[in-house]
Order: C-alpha cells, then structure tokens, then sequence
C-alpha cells in the first residue's frame, strides 16, 4: 500500500502537470507530434477546392464523375520517457531536487499523450537499465509512471545513457517520440543518441541545479561525489576556489550543451526549483515553426 505522504505528492503533481497539459501544450502536442502517417478511408465526389494531386483516377474513369481519395490521420504515437535516475538526480539546493523536476517533466509528457489517446512508456536507467514500464494508455498508468519516477530505488549509482539507449532500440521496433530526461553527466553517449534519433525523434531534456555551478560560502564542508563515493574537504570561504569551481563547472555545462547540439537533437534546458512553462511551450512552438 502506497503511503498518504506519497499519494498527496503523486497528486500535487497530478494537479499542476495535468492543467499545463491541458492548457498551454494540448493544441501543440498534437501539432507537433502526429502520428506515424495517413490512413485510407474512403473515395468520394470531387469538390471545388479539394487537392487534385488526390484524384482517384481509376473510379473517376469508371464512374465519369470526378472523385478523390480521402485519408485520415493516423494518430497513434507511442511516446518513451528516459529518466536517468543516478546518484547525481538525487541532488536538489532547494525545495525541489532534480529527480522531481524530472518526476513532474515527466508527467506533463504523459499527461498530453494521455489525451491523445497514444500510448506512453518509461525507462529508468544508472549505469544500467533499472526499470521498464511498456507503452499504455490511461490515466492510471500515468499515475503509475510519475510513482516510479518519485520512488523507484535503484540497485546503481552511476551513469551510462548508451545502455539504456541501446535497450530502447532493442525493446522499441517502431518509431517512437522519445524524451530523454537527464543532466548528462556521462561521457561516450553522443553516437548512440545520434544513431537513436536516426530511429526515433528524440529530445534531450537537460536538468540542473544552481549548485553545481555555485559554492556557497558557508566555511569548511566535505563533498561527496554521489556517484563515485569519493570525499573531499574544501573551504568555501575562498573566494578564489569558489570563482574556479563557478568557471569549470560551466565550462563543463557548455561542453555538454555542444555534445547534446552535435547529435542534432532538440533540447529542453530546464532549473531545479524554476517554472518550466515556458521552456516547454518555447519548445513546442519552436517545433511547429519548423513544421
């Protein structure tokens, strides 16, 4: 049984991603996202204005009467949300850690798919692959998803994307819409993605938090690395070791941007403990403009 404090969180986010879904990106996610092509449905009568690249010739030859094909739509999608769930996505300098923020990410994604009617999956990856929920539709599912998210304990610590990437391809034979939710700590991932995005439209949402870029000056503290379990003591009072630590951690950050741009993916940067309305509707409205 899930406990009371688990269920209220499940269901804050609910409230919030659920009306963004509905509000900002309903008309964007089906704009941006259709579906894999177009199905015949039916021959009928010309009419002034229809295209005439849809002439059915063959019927306009037997009946003598103009006639054209008409299609629908073919909408379903399956959508596959990649949520990297290493040690360092613990990681959260205020009210909201990274995991969270890829917890609520996450389910505005699958709240849109949900009233799509596509289908939406999940993959929870370290250094390998943790958890792997197949694409349904549903809300309930989506309740499930965002559960996994929150609080799913995984068995690793570190970080491999190429892992999960590559069981992505293996598990996923046709097309999908994939979200890869990460802050990219990794290295040797680029030419997976590449070859991913070759398969599938892949976006790479890349989460931060402010204190990966700033050292607080609180004196003497012992850092852990997260992943590795490596200590190490450092003064906080020094201005100049905050100042190095400020320009290599976004010297860093830039180098992970040029790897993620290189691969010709979209990206999604998003702050832990920020709105991210606008990042995703500035997002979708750059996807349609290309449409």
């Amino acid at each position: 049984m899930i406990p009371r404090e688990y269920l209220k969180k499940i269901r804050r986010i609910e409230i919030r991603t659920n009306r963004m879904a509905q509000n900002l990106l309903a008309g964007a996610y089906h704009s941006v996202f259709k579906g894999r092509g177009m199905d015949f449905e039916e021959v009928r009568e010309y009419q002034p204005g229809d295209d005439i690249c849809n002439i059915d010739w063959n019927v306009t030859a037997r009946t003598g009467t103009p006639h054209i094909k008409k299609y629908r739509e073919e909408r379903e999608l399956s959508i596959m949300v990649l949520v990297d769930v290493s040690a360092s996505d613990q990681l959260g300098s205020g009210a909201q850690s990274k995991k969270e923020l890829a917890a609520e990410v996450a389910s505005v994604f699958a709240f849109s798919a949900c009233r799509n009617s596509d289908k939406v999956g999940l993959i929870l990856y370290t250094d390998q692959v943790e958890s792997f929920v197949p694409p349904r539709k549903g809300r309930s599912h989506v309740f499930r998803l965002i559960r996994e998210i929150l609080f799913f304990r995984p068995a690793h610590k570190g970080t491999r994307l190429k892992n999960a990437l590559d069981y992505l391809n293996l598990m996923m034979t046709r097309p999908a819409v994939v979200f890869v939710i990460s802050d990219f700590l990794d290295e040797g991932f680029e030419k997976a993605l590449r070859v991913t995005n070759q398969r599938h439209d892949v976006i790479a949402v890349n989460i931060f938090d402010r204190r990966e870029v700033e050292l607080p000056d609180v004196g003497v503290i012992s850092l852990e690395d997260a992943e590795t379990g490596d200590w190490m003591e450092v003064d906080t009072s020094d201005a100049a070791l905050r100042s190095a630590f400020h320009e290599r951690a976004l010297s860093e950050r830039a180098e992970r941007r040029r790897v993620l741009e290189r691969t010709g993916l979209d990206i999604i940067e998003l702050e832990t403990g920020k709105p991210f309305q606008l990042a995703l509707k500035s997002f979708f409205d750059r996807r349609m403009r290309r449409r």
